[in-house]
């Protein structure tokens, strides 16, 4: 765990957990390299790891390959450099690249995925930009 790990528990634990909208989530460092924050419950192997990787390298692999979190496959239906969005039936997952960290919230069938993506977004910006 590095310097940010308290921080990044704090955002896990108030900002996505708190808001109601996620049923887990966690914040992977910066360089992939691991967990640096997460819920009780979410679990991210190396193999997840690498997927969300290969999706961020690649809109086309995400598009085709969807990636993988806790070891479910998500159906990718946003790529970009920045955001991955997928869908399993109706849970969906939300990945957003920040500075210095990317965020990964899981959230269940009773929450649509576009209010729980503004979330993460609103979160990212704030991280990228504290005022």
């Amino acid at each position: 765990m590095g310097a940010h790990s308290a921080v990044w528990q704090g955002y896990v634990d108030s900002s996505l957990m708190g808001s109601g909208q996620f049923d887990k989530a966690g914040i992977l460092a910066a360089d992939f390299s691991g967990l640096e924050a997460k819920s009780p419950t979410f679990e991210l192997s190396q193999e997840d790891i690498n997927s969300l990787a290969a999706a961020f390298t690649s809109d086309a692999t995400a598009f085709a390959n969807g990636f993988s979190i806790g070891g479910e496959k998500f159906l990718c239906i946003r790529a970009d450099a920045r955001s991955l969005y997928g869908k399993k039936g109706k849970e969906g997952a939300i990945v957003v690249r920040a500075s210095a960290c990317t965020i990964i919230a899981h959230h269940g069938e009773s929450v649509q995925t576009t209010n729980a993506a503004a979330d993460v977004e609103k979160l990212v910006d704030y991280i990228n930009n504290p005022q």
